[in-house]
């Protein structure tokens, strides 16, 4: 296996584990080192060990395409990323932050929108928005906090610094890969973790479950707490049923709930109806009540919208929190923190193009070979543009499509992605990454110790959904000095 990693070239990205002299970076050594010891059939081994134990423990996703529904065994990669607690702690204070900031402009935008009158964030950049849910004007859920899960990706840049390319407060995915990565690690690199004193990441069950609990609206020791999924068929339901089991919750589907005349929301059981205090959504907000969105979803609860207003149940994330997951809002985030929190940003985020500004948009339209194209409101690396990798017919028709609805549309710098060495064939080789941590939020604020890593597969590509090949891989975050 040597050989491999002494041909391994970390190109003109930042590497997160090689330097560019080939040398391995200080905290990686010893995993290096252990890794280059291997022998190539024994590494091989190990990978095809890690594909027995995640078929074996059910680890799948769904790719959903024209020919069907297709479940996929979860791509893995066994080469860890190694990142210092040091470092980390600087990215977890600034998605505190952030999570803070984001969670108060939602309130303000359902209640006083003072933001809107002090000219901070143009009101019709939010009040137009599919995400706006006028549904929820005046609401107040448990403690200011409508998005109590977030999940942020992160990139790191050739400079080597982290930075947020996107907010996720819909309905954010992927965390049970991230604590099934390390289980399969332990798995099939025992020894590995030897030499590292690893932050944990098998507690996220027990956090959600502590976050959930408080925005219970009765004072019980061990309140109701469900799942609500839209069923087996959804692409995250492995997710689900894996959250609902660490918690010790219920995993429901919407005609296994009701709304009584209480206005409380009740369980069906053998044993007759159980009132429910919180429901952990996993279902669009536009499908989870017919009264309240949209009156031919078969997947919600007539009436969870009004047990919601009238405080009877706890919903997270609560609804009408996606108006702050919007590529749109993204780019006025940083002014988000200076006006609600009086504080300067902790972590960079992305320079962002707005296409419904005039000179932005000019300024995209004479540059769309250079620039990283995305809709506002897409998800999955679907409707993006990475103007370099395009074609000319693909940049003529992005700029249709910005002119026929600017809105619709920002632009970004094409960043370097930071890349990793990644298990491909038989040889080792750079490919680039991002990191999605999750955040926690109710009467306190928790992060990940690390989170998601999901790597693009590919040589070259910038796309790491792994409903368009990417895969993924553990993320560790180290104590002390290595």
């Amino acid at each position: 296996m040597d050989k491999n990693w002494n041909r391994y070239s970390a190109t003109e990205y930042y590497d997160e584990l090689i330097t560019p002299k080939g040398t391995p970076r200080q905290v990686a050594r010893p995993a290096v080192k252990l890794l280059k010891e291997l022998p190539t059939d024994d590494l091989a081994a190990r990978r095809t060990a890690a594909e027995v134990a995640i078929r074996e423990m059910g680890v799948s996703f769904t790719v959903y395409s024209e020919a069907g529904n297709i479940d996929r065994a979860w791509p893995f990669d066994l080469i860890p990323r190694v990142i210092t607690a040091r470092e980390w702690d600087k990215v977890r204070r600034g998605l505190e932050q952030r999570s803070r900031a984001l969670n108060m402009f939602i309130h303000d935008v359902y209640n006083k929108q003072k933001i809107f009158a002090d000219g901070i964030v143009p009101p019709e950049t939010v009040l137009e928005s599919t995400n706006f849910k006028e549904q929820c004007l005046g609401a107040s859920p448990r403690f200011g906090v409508w998005a109590n899960i977030c999940g942020s990706d992160l990139v790191r840049d050739s400079d080597g610094h982290f930075y947020v390319l996107e907010d996720n407060l819909r309905v954010p995915s992927g965390v049970s890969y991230m604590v099934e990565n390390r289980e399969i690690t332990k798995r099939v690199l025992p020894e590995i973790f030897e030499n590292y004193s690893i932050r944990p990441v098998d507690d996220y069950p027990s956090q959600l479950y502590r976050m959930l609990a408080a925005l219970s609206p009765r004072d019980r020791k061990r309140p109701v707490i469900v799942v609500l999924t839209p069923g087996i068929y959804n692409s995250a339901y492995f997710e689900h049923a894996f959250l609902a089991q660490g918690m010790g919750a219920e995993l429901v589907e919407g005609a296994d709930l009701f709304v009584g005349d209480d206005d409380c929301v009740y369980m069906r059981t053998v044993d007759g109806p159980v009132q429910v205090d919180v429901i952990y959504r996993r279902i669009d907000e536009d499908f989870m009540d017919p009264e309240a969105f949209r009156e031919d979803s078969a997947l919600g609860v007539p009436g969870l919208m009004r047990s919601w207003l009238n405080g009877k149940v706890g919903i997270a994330n609560a609804p009408g929190s996606g108006v702050a997951d919007d590529k749109v809002v993204y780019a006025f985030v940083p002014d988000m923190i200076r006006y609600y929190l009086k504080e300067k940003p902790l972590i960079r985020s992305v320079p962002t193009y707005l296409c419904m500004r005039e000179k932005d948009r000019e300024y995209v339209l004479n540059n769309l070979e250079k620039l990283v194209v995305k809709p506002a409101n897409e998800s999955g690396g679907y409707g993006i543009m990475v103007g370099p990798h395009a074609d000319k017919a693909t940049h003529r028709k992005f700029a249709k499509l910005i002119e026929k609805n600017p809105r619709n549309y920002i632009a970004q710098p094409t960043l370097s992605l930071s890349t990793a060495p990644t298990y491909i064939g038989d040889e080792i080789k750079p490919r680039h990454l991002d990191l999605r941590p999750f955040i926690l939020q109710s009467r306190d604020t928790w992060v990940t110790s690390g989170g998601l890593t999901r790597v693009a597969m590919v040589e070259g590509s910038l796309v790491v959904n792994s409903s368009q090949g990417g895969g993924s891989k553990d993320t560790w975050i180290v104590e002390g000095r290595l």
